[in-house]
């Protein structure tokens, strides 16, 4: 094949694979998420909200779903997209991968595609979800699908990068659960950051998570706690950063026969 040709047909058949596990596996890549959110919607939106003034004008309840759809957006797309790319290290088939007529490029194509579109489909699930119990307004819905979309597909590559970086399946629950989910506890996911002292605002906004969340929910409420466009701007320089490892990764092969 010349290399210069796309093989759509390679990167279908990675992508059709990985979506068949989320349906062979739905029970924990859909309802567990939507149950613990509904949770989250008891506790905080119902027991905590109702003795809750507004945050921003916004009825708390209403305030925490972006939150809580990142919440989710983040911890699904890296466990989907490191699980993806680290069973085959696990099994020894990534061998028969990485020899299929198939550039890198390809494959992080059909991986990291899959795991952003199961990640953006559990968002909008969880986002009917959140109708159940508050009520909902989409300001800017264009930009809430682009800060979904965007958001998705550049934690799926930081979960690729973690699913390489792996060497066992203890290494991949170490990251999203112990410092991907404390930073978006401690990132405005159920609070405004203007709520904190000065200090403490200052050390927060340290916190890349920050401006993800907060991009997203200025796209439902125009409500934020920094700019949309600073929130943008580290958004896509994550992204680029996530792309630029998964290069360096392939060019170098790290990890990726061991």
């Amino acid at each position: 094949m010349n290399r210069w040709t796309f093989n759509r047909h390679g990167v279908w058949a990675i992508y059709k694979f990985e979506m068949a596990r989320a349906l062979r596996t739905l029970w924990q890549s859909v309802v567990t998420p939507v149950i613990t959110t509904s949770l989250y919607f008891v506790v905080f939106g119902s027991a905590i909200g109702s003795r809750m003034s507004d945050v921003g004008g916004v009825p708390y309840g209403a305030f925490i779903v972006p939150g809580l759809i990142m919440l989710s957006l983040f911890t699904q797309s890296i466990f989907n997209a490191s699980f993806g790319i680290y069973f085959p290290r696990f099994t020894g088939t990534i061998y028969e991968l990485l020899s299929a007529p198939v550039s890198y490029l390809e494959i992080v194509i059909g991986y990291v595609g899959a795991a952003a579109t199961k990640s953006i489909a559990l968002g909008f699930i969880i986002l009917a979800t959140a109708y159940l119990f508050v009520p909902i307004q989409i300001l800017h819905p264009g930009w809430m699908l682009a800060f979904l979309v965007l958001t998705a597909t550049t934690f799926s590559l930081f979960g690729f990068i973690i699913g390489l970086w792996a060497k066992g399946f203890e290494q991949l629950q170490f990251i999203p659960m112990l410092i991907v989910t404390p930073l978006t506890f401690l990132g405005g996911a159920f609070y405004s950051i203007d709520m904190l002292p000065p200090l403490w605002r200052t050390i927060t906004l340290f916190n890349p998570v920050v401006y993800l969340i907060s991009g997203f929910r200025w796209s439902f409420y125009e409500s934020s706690d920094v700019s949309v466009g600073t929130s943008l701007a580290m958004t896509l320089a994550f992204f680029m950063v996530c792309l630029a490892l998964v290069a360096w990764i392939f060019r170098t092969g790290y990890r990726l026969k061991s």
